[in-house]
C-alpha cells in the first residue's frame, strides 16, 4: 500500500475509536444532568486527562516545538506560565469549586453558578457570561476546524473543506450523541495519544543520531535553527531577546486558567472534591512531561535537520517538526497513528468548546425565558441541537479562513481569563462579593481584553494582564460600594468552606448527600 493509504487507515481506526466512545457513552447518559456534567461522577485521572487535552490542542505539538526550533528557550517562558497556572488551578480552585457549584443549588454550568452565588435574582450576571461564552467559543470552535482543514492539507495534499468537514463531522458526532462522558473520555484517549506521541518521537530520533549529546551543543552553532539568519550562541538562554513585557505576558498566560469554562467544567464534575488532588498529580504530572517532549522534539530537531539529508516542511515557522519525524522514522501505519496525534489536540478542543456553548445556549438562555422547565429527554435534545446549530455556524465562519480567525484562539483565552477569572476566585473564597461586584468586574474584564487587544495597546504586553487587573480590581471596590450579600448567601458560602474541609480530612466522606 501507499504511504499515503496507511495514513488513512491510521485516521479510519482513530475516528471510529472517538464513535464508539460516544456511543458508550450515550448507553451511560440518560439524563440531562449527565448529558450536561456527567451527573458528577468523573473518575480523577479521566479529569485531568480531558482538562490538559482539551487546554493544550495543536500548539503542544506542532507550535511549541517550532517555537523552540527556530528561536530557542526564551520561548518557554509560557509554558512555564501554563504549568504553574494549572496547578494553582487544580489547588485553589478545583475542590472548592467543586463543592461549591453543588451547594449553589446544584449548578451545573459556569454562568449558572455565578448568578448562584451571589443569588443574582435579575439574571444579568447569567445572561452575560452565557454571551460571553457563546461569542468566544464560537470563533474558537471554528479556528478547530481551520486546524482540522489544514491538518488534512499537510498531512495527505488533500482538499482544505474536505477535511475540515471529516474533523467536523466526527467531533460533532460523539459531542452530539454522548454529551459530556463522550467529551472527557475521548479527551483522556486523546490526551494518552498526544502524551505517547511526544514521548515516542524525541526517544526514537535522539537514538537516531550518531551522537545524541549534540542535541545538548549543536543549537548554539546551528544558523539553521535561527531560520538560516545568524548563529545563536544564546539558544539555552530563557531571557536572550525577550523584553520584561514580553516574559510577564506569556506567563500571564497562566492566569487564563481560572476563567475557562471549558477546563474548570471538569472541576464540578469530579466526584467529590477530595479527587482534585489525584487530579492535580495526573495532570500536571502529564502536563509537564508533555512539555518535556515537545522541548527534546525542538533539542531533537535541531541535529536531526541539519546532519542528514532530511528537511522540514514548513521552512517558515517549522512547526511541522513533529510530523515530519513522525513520517520519516516510522513505518506508514505507524506514523499515521502519530499523526493523529494531531488531530487528537485538535478535536479534544473543538469537543469541550461545543459542549460548553451548547449548555449556555439551553441551560443558560433558554430555561431564563422558558417558565417551566422542560423535561430531561426534552433537554438533551435541546442541547444536541444546540451543538448542531453551532458547529454549523463555526462551519461557515471556517470555510474562508483567515488570520483574524485564528488569532483568536489567543484573544479568547484572555477574555475568559480576564471575564472569568477573578470572579471564580472572589467567588470562591471571599464572602463579602454581591452580585453588582460580580457584573461590574466581568464586564470590565471583558471590555478591557477586547478594547486592548484591538490596538496598539496589545503591542505593549498581552491583554489578559490589564484585563484581570481591571476586573478583580472592579470587582472588589464595586462589591464593598454596594449593600453586603443577604445572610442567607454568607450562610451558603461557609457552608461550602465546611465541606470542602470535610471532604479533604476525610477522603471516604459522602460528599453528596451532605450537599444536599
Amino acid at each position: 500500500m501507499t504511504t499515503s493509504t496507511w495514513y488513512v487507515l491510521a485516521i479510519i481506526i482513530y475516528l471510529f475509536v472517538m464513535l464508539a466512545i460516544g456511543y458508550w457513552s450515550y448507553k451511560q447518559t440518560s439524563q440531562y444532568d449527565d448529558y450536561v456534567l456527567g451527573g458528577r461522577g468523573l473518575n480523577p485521572f479521566v479529569a485531568a486527562l480531558s482538562a490538559g487535552a482539551s487546554d493544550m490542542s495543536g500548539w503542544l505539538l506542532m507550535g511549541l516545538p517550532g517555537a523552540l526550533f527556530l528561536t530557542g528557550f526564551s520561548e518557554l517562558w509560557m509554558a512555564i506560565g501554563l504549568t504553574v497556572g494549572a496547578w494553582f488551578n487544580w489547588k485553589l480552585v478545583a475542590p472548592r469549586l467543586r463543592a461549591y457549584s453543588e451547594v449553589a443549588n446544584n449548578s451545573i454550568t459556569v454562568p449558572s453558578f455565578f448568578e448562584n452565588r451571589v443569588h443574582d435574582h435579575s439574571r444579568v450576571l447569567r445572561i452575560v457570561a452565557a454571551l460571553v461564552i457563546i461569542f468566544f467559543f464560537t470563533f474558537y470552535v471554528s479556528s478547530g476546524m481551520v486546524s482540522g482543514g489544514r491538518y488534512f492539507e499537510s498531512t495527505f495534499q488533500g482538499d482544505y473543506l474536505t477535511g475540515m468537514l471529516i474533523v467536523a463531522a466526527v467531533t460533532v458526532a460523539y459531542t452530539f450523541i454522548g454529551g459530556f462522558l463522550a467529551v472527557s473520555y475521548t479527551d483522556a484517549v486523546q490526551g494518552m495519544l498526544m502524551f505517547a506521541a511526544l514521548i515516542i518521537v524525541p526517544v526514537m530520533a535522539i537514538i537516531a543520531l550518531d551522537n545524541p549529546a549534540d542535541i545538548f551543543s549543536f543549537a548554539a552553532e546551528n544558523p539553521y535553527a535561527t531560520g538560516g539568519a545568524i548563529e545563536n550562541p544564546q539558544y539555552f538562554s530563557l531571557f536572550s531577546g525577550v523584553s520584561a513585557a514580553v516574559i510577564i505576558g506569556n506567563l500571564a498566560w497562566g492566569l487564563g486558567y481560572f476563567g475557562q469554562p471549558h477546563i474548570i467544567v471538569r472541576f464540578m464534575a469530579l466526584r467529590s472534591p477530595a479527587d482534585a488532588a489525584t487530579g492535580r498529580r495526573v495532570g500536571i504530572g502529564w502536563m509537564a512531561l508533555s512539555i518535556l517532549g515537545a522541548v527534546f522534539v525542538a533539542l531533537a530537531g535541531t541535529v536531526f535537520f541539519t546532519n542528514t539529508d532530511h528537511s522540514i516542511t514548513d521552512q517558515e515557522n517549522y512547526e511541522t517538526i513533529f510530523l515530519d519525524m513522525a513520517q520519516i522514522m516510522f513505518h506508514p501505519l505507524v506514523a499515521g497513528l502519530v499523526l493523529t496525534a494531531v488531530l487528537a489536540a485538535i478535536m479534544s478542543t473543538m469537543s469541550s468548546q461545543l459542549l460548553v456553548v451548547s449548555s449556555s445556549l439551553i441551560e443558560d438562555l433558554f430555561t431564563i425565558v422558558k417558565k417551566d422547565k422542560p423535561s430531561d429527554a426534552v433537554m438533551m435534545n435541546l442541547s444536541r441541537t444546540a451543538v448542531v446549530a453551532v458547529a454549523v455556524l463555526a462551519a461557515v465562519l471556517a470555510i474562508n479562513p483567515n488570520d483574524s480567525i485564528l488569532g483568536l484562539v489567543s484573544f479568547a483565552w484572555a477574555g475568559f481569563g480576564a471575564a472569568f477569572g477573578p470572579l471564580v476566585l472572589f467567588s470562591l473564597f471571599w464572602k463579602r462579593l454581591n452580585a453588582p461586584g460580580a457584573i461590574a468586574g466581568m464586564i470590565t474584564g471583558a471590555v478591557v481584553t477586547i478594547v486592548w487587544g484591538m490596538t496598539s495597546l496589545g503591542d505593549l504586553i498581552y491583554e489578559i494582564v490589564p484585563g484581570f487587573a481591571a476586573a478583580a480590581i472592579v470587582t472588589w471596590v464595586v462589591s464593598l460600594a454596594t449593600a453586603a450579600p443577604r445572610p442567607e448567601t454568607t450562610a451558603e458560602f461557609d457552608a461550602a468552606q465546611e465541606l470542602i474541609a470535610k471532604a479533604n480530612r476525610d477522603k471516604n466522606f459522602q460528599f453528596e448527600g451532605a450537599a444536599d
